[in-house]
């Protein structure tokens, strides 16, 4: 590793988590498509592509720490294999989720899938994935703040589910266990924008050498 310049370690590097995030968008629309159609064969697979996913982002974090104590970086390097290790945990994570919907799909039926909005949701939860990893390829800090400012979004989709699924819930004939499910998997969504927004915040770190987890204010700024 040590023999070959240091920007292409870091490009390379980089290359490995944007397919990463391909695969795990991928499986989660899968999940999603799964439960919909209640497809066990998908679901089956699902849950080996998770496999792969993980074995993936445990190699990915071994050769980032490998680069950290061969290389030695400073600065903006340090700061971008700092922020590859996080963003590397956020894909995980959002990949256990396509997993966590899959086990939510024998508890659940298609007509009761069909009234919540799952795929709206969805495609938009993704498609903060994909900006906040355009973000990190471009180093791009306006399109991290936009991401950040689209969680609110899926946060009111969100509340929405769970308002109408405690509405529901007060009808002595409701099915209890279905509206459980569904809430789960408006839960697991409303997550993966949260990972998405977290990546996001990594890439202002990567840019800017600032960090805005736990400033006050942060999305009153953003909306200004």
């Amino acid at each position: 590793m040590s023999e070959r310049p240091v920007h292409e370690l870091i490009k390379e590097l980089s290359l490995v988590l944007v397919q990463l995030s391909d695969k795990v968008l991928e499986n989660f629309f899968n999940a999603l498509h799964a439960v919909k159609h209640q497809d066990e064969q998908r679901a089956r697979q699902i849950r080996l592509v998770d496999d792969e996913i993980d074995a993936a982002e445990v190699r990915l974090e071994e050769r980032c720490l490998a680069f950290l104590a061969l290389q030695q970086p400073v600065a903006r390097d340090l700061r971008t294999i700092v922020t590859i290790i996080k963003i590397n945990d956020d894909l995980e994570r959002i990949g256990d989720l396509a997993v966590h919907i899959i086990d939510r799909m024998p508890e659940i039926s298609p007509k009761m899938l069909e009234s919540f909005d799952f795929e709206k949701m969805g495609i938009h939860a993704g498609e903060m994935v994909k900006k906040s990893i355009q973000a990190f390829i471009s180093k791009e800090r306006r399109l991290a703040d936009q991401v950040c400012a689209l969680d609110e979004e899926v946060d009111v989709m969100h509340r929405t589910v769970f308002k109408r699924v405690t509405l529901l819930m007060k009808s002595p004939d409701s099915a209890v266990d279905e509206l459980m499910a569904a809430l789960s998997i408006s839960r697991y969504i409303e997550r993966m924008a949260d990972h998405a927004t977290m990546i996001a915040r990594e890439v202002i770190y990567l840019v800017t050498g600032e960090i805005v987890r736990h400033q006050e204010g942060f999305y009153d700024q953003l909306t200004e």
